[in-house]
């Protein structure tokens, strides 16, 4: 999975093992890593904000915010905690994954680590 479109869908369908590769690592690193008190504080926002819209996923499945919506409170909260690029990735993958529990389904996966530009996940 390149994509927070294709990783979204992966772990809507409960893929057992998924590939993640290239600036999608980072990203899912992050989400992965972050603490429990301050994740139950993102998810909050990152829910708001996927209901809102405020991303939009592109042909090409990657994930972004127009302009207008750079300063609302839901991305402010989640970029605060997770960084800009990736609070806009768990919003995608939270849209394309059916909401946020699709991100939380991605923080109970283990995590092979295969190089900087690749991780596997593995359902527990």
């Amino acid at each position: 999975m390149t994509t927070e479109k294709e990783l979204g869908e992966a772990l809507k369908r409960g893929d057992s093992t998924i590939v993640v590769e290239f600036d999608l690592v980072n990203k899912v690193m992050r989400i992965k890593t972050t603490e429990k008190g301050m994740w139950a504080l993102c998810v909050g926002a990152i829910g708001v904000a996927a209901v809102c819209g405020v991303v939009t996923i592109s042909t090409a499945g990657t994930a972004t915010v127009p302009s207008a919506f750079i300063a609302t409170p839901a991305i402010a909260t989640a970029s605060g905690v997770l960084g800009m690029s990736t609070a806009i990735s768990a919003i995608g993958i939270a849209i394309a994954g059916g909401g946020v529990g699709a991100l939380n389904k991605l923080r109970g996966y283990r995590v092979e680590k295969v190089s900087d530009e690749k991780v596997i996940l593995h359902k527990k």
